[in-house]
Formats: structure tokens, C-alpha cells, sequence
């Protein structure tokens, strides 16, 4: 992979270019936001390159998410977006400074929630209430901070109506003989801005409709469905007007981010941006498209129409939360991930050897781990060009996978230096391994990682039972080995107890005659 460097001349060659080429094919063009400049550049989907991240609102930025269709499980293809995008999420607030204002809409009626409804022999409520609670827990446990608001599409039916009829009174929608409406895409001249579609599509009419392209913003009832009264008789709203009432009740005529699976960039996000810049009467209502890769089984799209899914419940019985996230990381948000057992494990040996690296350096600090002379200069030279990359690479549209690999080689170089061979008492490095420790521990945590130490009071006394035990072990071990001959059966009981603490979580490494622990 090329890396490209981003500068503010390569911005404005490639704004030039754009525009030029927009005018010349005829095509909707990308409006550079005002307001107030960020350090992070991110990819546009529009203009197919990096642009700059510029918010309305300096350090606050406005984020729709297109959050769950609740009438079954969610999936690890599911998690997967939502992972990647609490990443960038995290990496805006807790890197950048931004107060990131992160909004999901719910939906909690439509074709697939009806028929599952049907099958089950449950009300739509019950059905969507179940499987909405299930999708907070899970990513609860996936350590996925939840959104700032939350919406379900029944609670904004008032908003979605009166947003139809705006666009109705507009000649934007047209009400059809049976009390559907539909949006009139061929009224529309920047419609295909995001799928880049030819304009002899819209010229294909079908049923009731006079395009093809044109889409329900409101479905008329059939019978035994749920429905709501509107002016155009008894129905419910269609998919993609649900996103755009929601966000625009609680954001308005702009948003600076709006984000989702790559596949829902046609027709939603399309959908979305041209009845919404009707509705708000303006050329653009999204600023930044952010659209997150898929993660696919046996190289197929993960889909429960096709029965590939692993649930995310059935996933946490052989995997961490962490080690989802470093899958997540390792790969750049926007490329897709082949979920494979030999993936996985590149992610399970990240994930330890980043564990193993922090616990050495806890023990190393506080006196219970002996190393090898430590090379001061190299180490804090090794992490001060770490910290620049892993800014640089997440200020060039959320890199991950580059700031991964800075901070896989600062630990490879810790790594030697602790395990050299010709292992001295306890070097004075103690400041320098600090702070490698504590600047890996921080980004990580920015990251969505979490410590497996804690530090409640109920884990401290696990601690200090577990530091007791292995003192005692200690000891018996050492008078062991100075015996002449060795006392080998205190040694197997001595080796007996270390494989016991592994089965409780706990890594016992001996070292000489000193012992140190870590969680497993």
C-alpha cells in the first residue's frame, strides 16, 4: 500500500481537479464546509480523495449513525462496523479534543420486523423491544460506548409525517393511487451524487412509479400491519425517510458526519442526502460520508439472508472484546476483513503480546522483574518518533493499521531490551520503561482496549492473596534449587501450582529466583 502524504497543496490540487472534472461529466460537486478546521483530513466519497475535517461548530461535531434493524441478533459483521466506528469516535474525542455528538436512530418497523413479527407470533413491539435491549448488551460487552441519543423510528412518526408533507407540498413527492408516497428523484438534479449514477436512469417509470428510482417515503397499510394515520390515508413510514426526519429533528440542515456500512451508501445515504437537501432546501445536508468496509466470512458479505452469520454472543464464547477490536484496528476502517480462524489468531497474538509487554513493565517498574541493561536513549528516541506516527497516522483519515504497526515496533523494541540474554540486577531505567508503559496504556485505552488488571477493591484483595501465595512458592522454590541434589519433587509441585494459576487466569513466570504474575 502507497502511503499519501496530505498537504494543504495536495488539497487544493485535488479540490481543483475535482471540480473541473464535476463540471466537465456534468456531476453533483462537493461543497468544502465553513466553519472551523480540525487537524484530521478524511476521506470523501464524492470527491474520491482526502479532504479536510471542518466543523460548523469549532471542537463540537454533529454524527448520525445508521444504528440497527432490531428483529433478530446482531451479527459480528454488525459489530464490526460499529466497532470501527467507536474507534474513530473515540480517536476524535479522546486524541483530538472534539465533544463528538453521536446520534443512532433505531429502526423499529419495517418489512423484516412485520414478517418476524408474523412468524413468531409476537406483537412488533415486544419483537423490536427484545432484540433492541439485546443489541445494547452486546455492545455493552463489546465496550462500544453508547450513542449520546439513541431514537427508535415509532417515537419520531409526528416528525417523519410532517417532513413528507413538506416535500409533498414541494412537488419533491407524489402521492400514488393506493395512499403510497414516493420521492420524485427526476425533480432532483444531484441525485446519484454518491452512487454516481447515469441520469438516464431516472427516465424509466415502473408501476406507480414514475421512475425507478424513486423511493417510498411512506408505505400505505395492508392488512394486519401496523399503521399510522396520515393525510394520505393509513400506512407507515419507508426506510430511508426514517434516517433523515430523525437526524434533521435533533441536528437540523446539517451534519457534519453521517456513517454506516459500505452497502447502505446506495440507496440510503443517497436517498437520505436528496430528500433531505429538498426537504432543508439546500445543495448539502451531510458534509462527510464515512462508510466502513464490510467483514466477510469465506470472502462472502456476512448476511443473515444468507445463514453466514456468527452472532456476536457466539463470537465472545471463543474471543475477547479486545481482540475484535484489534482485528478492527490492525486493517484501515474503510478496507473490508476476511474473518478467518489464522485472521483471528493474528489478532489473539497482537492482543497478548501488547498484554504480556504491559504487565512485564508494571513488574519491571515495581522491582519483580530483572533485565538486561536497558538503553535509555534508544527507547525514549524509539518512543517519541512512536507518538508522531501514531498522531500523523490518525490525523490522515483515522489510519489505525499504520499507527498499529508504531506501536508494534516500540514494543518489539521494549521486548528485546528486557529479554536479552545477559540479564544485570535492576537497571535504573525505571523512568524510561514508565513511560513507555503509561504513554501504550493511554493510546490503547483512547483505542476502546481495556487493561485485563482492574483495580477495585475486591480484585486488590485477589492481588495481595495471589502476592502471599507466590511468596511462600517463592520461597519453597528457591530452597528447592539450592538443594544438591535438587529437590525435584518440590520443584514438579512448585510447577503444579504455577499451571493451577493459569487455569484461574493468573501467568506465573519464574525468572531465576524471582516470580512475577500477570492476568492471563
Amino acid at each position: 500500500m502507497i502511503a499519501i502524504r496530505v498537504t494543504p497543496k495536495s488539497i487544493r490540487f485535488c479540490k481543483r481537479f475535482i471540480n473541473i472534472e464535476a463540471k466537465r461529466c456534468n456531476r453533483p460537486q462537493w461543497i468544502n464546509p465553513v466553519g472551523h478546521q480540525t487537524e484530521v483530513s478524511i476521506y470523501n466519497p464524492i470527491t474520491k480523495c482526502k479532504v479536510p475535517l471542518v466543523l460548523k461548530m469549532k471542537n463540537i461535531l454533529k454524527w448520525y449513525i445508521c444504528g440497527p434493524t432490531v428483529y433478530d441478533s446482531s451479527h459480528i459483521g454488525h459489530a464490526t462496523t460499529y466497532v470501527k466506528s467507536d474507534i474513530i469516535r473515540r480517536i476524535l474525542s479522546d486524541v483530538f479534543n472534539i465533544d463528538v455528538l453521536l446520534v443512532m436512530g433505531i429502526t423499529d418497523i419495517d418489512d423484516k420486523i412485520i414478517k418476524r413479527s408474523i412468524e413468531s407470533q409476537q406483537d412488533f413491539y415486544t419483537l423490536s423491544r427484545h432484540f433492541e435491549s439485546e443489541f445494547f448488551s452486546d455492545i455493552n460487552k463489546l465496550n462500544i460506548r453508547e450513542p449520546y441519543l439513541s431514537c427508535r423510528v415509532t417515537d419520531y412518526i409526528p416528525q417523519i409525517i410532517q417532513f413528507i408533507e413538506r416535500l409533498v407540498a414541494k412537488e419533491d413527492g407524489y402521492v400514488t393511487n393506493d395512499g403510497s408516497v414516493y420521492f420524485n428523484t427526476k425533480k432532483y438534479n444531484n441525485y446519484g451524487k454518491l452512487a454516481n449514477l447515469p441520469n438516464a436512469e431516472k427516465d424509466q417509470p415502473v408501476g406507480n412509479k414514475k421512475s425507478v428510482l424513486d423511493f417510498a417515503l411512506w408505505k400505505a397499510s395492508k392488512d394486519n400491519e401496523p399503521f399510522w394515520k396520515s393525510p394520505w390515508g393509513c400506512g407507515r413510514p419507508g426506510w430511508h425517510i426514517e434516517c433523515s426526519a430523525i437526524a434533521s429533528t435533533v441536528f437540523g440542515n446539517s451534519i457534519d458526519i453521517h456513517s454506516g456500512g459500505i452497502d447502505l451508501t446506495f440507496p440510503h445515504h443517497e436517498n437520505e442526502e436528496a430528500q433531505s437537501c429538498c426537504y432543508h432546501n439546500v445543495d448539502q445536508w451531510v458534509n462527510y460520508w464515512l462508510h466502513c468496509g464490510h467483514l466477510t466470512l469465506k470472502d462472502i458479505k456476512m448476511s443473515k439472508s444468507l445463514k453466514n452469520t456468527i452472532s456476536i454472543q457466539d463470537y465472545l464464547e471463543n474471543y475477547s472484546a479486545n481482540e475484535l477490536r484489534v482485528l478492527c484496528l490492525l486493517s484501515h476502517y474503510r478496507n473490508g476483513i476476511n474473518f478467518t480462524d489464522e485472521v483471528m489468531q493474528i489478532a489473539v497474538q497482537v492482543t497478548k503480546k501488547l498484554d504480556n509487554f504491559l504487565n512485564d513493565c508494571d513488574n519491571y517498574v515495581a522491582g519483580r522483574f530483572k533485565a538486561s541493561e536497558i538503553d535509555e536513549n534508544l527507547l525514549l528516541t524509539t518512543l517519541y518518533d512512536t507518538k508522531n506516527r501514531v498522531y500523523s497516522a490518525l490525523a490522515d483519515d483515522f489510519d489505525t493499521s499504520k499507527a498499529m504497526h508504531a506501536i508494534i515496533n516500540l514494543v518489539g523494541i521494549g521486548n528485546k531490551m528486557l529479554y536479552q540474554d545477559n540479564v544485570k540486577s535492576h537497571s535504573n531505567s525505571i523512568g524510561a520503561v514508565a513511560a513507555v508503559s503509561n504513554y501504550l496504556s493511554n493510546i490503547l485505552s483512547k483505542f476502546g482496549i481495556s487493561r485485563s488488571t482492574k483495580s477495585t477493591i475486591e480484585n486488590k484483595q485477589v492481588e495481595n492473596i495471589v502476592n502471599h501465595f507466590l511468596n511462600f512458592r517463592t520461597a519453597v522454590r528457591v530452597r528447592a534449587l539450592e538443594n544438591n541434589p535438587k529437590d525435584t519433587i518440590l520443584l514438579k509441585e512448585c510447577d503444579n501450582a504455577r499451571k493451577c494459576l493459569t487455569t484461574c487466569g493468573i501467568m506465573v513466570k519464574d525468572q531465576q529466583n524471582i516470580t512475577s504474575w500477570s492476568w492471563k
